[in-house]
């Protein structure tokens, strides 16, 4: 019989650490990462939809012949445009709590 090499099981114990470190710490980063990556894009989608709807809306209103009298009827198409955001705003974080609740 020939006694195990200790620097052969050095190795081994070496290889094992590193492959056990690799899938515990590089592949979640990697998971979360992807993760992180869509959630930046939905977000600017989301902003930016919002931002044209306002937008749109606003010019839409400003075109209108009801709100172009007095002064105080001028600005009132920018009351209801930044209404209907922030209408929007709330709708999103509601479902953003309602989904919250169902992951708990």
């Amino acid at each position: 019989m020939t006694s195990p090499n200790p620097l052969e099981g050095a190795q081994e114990i070496q290889q094992m650490v590193v492959g056990y470190a690799k899938q515990e710490t590089v592949e979640p980063l990697k998971s979360l990462g992807r993760y992180l990556g869509f959630g930046i894009a939905g977000s600017l989608f989301v902003f930016l939809g919002a931002f044209f709807f306002g937008l749109g809306l606003l010019r839409l209103m400003q075109s209108l012949e009801v709100f172009s009298g007095s002064s105080w009827a001028s600005s009132l198409p920018y009351v209801i445009a930044m209404a209907a955001l922030l209408l929007i705003l709330v709708l999103i974080y509601s479902a953003m709590s309602r989904a919250r609740k169902k992951v708990r």
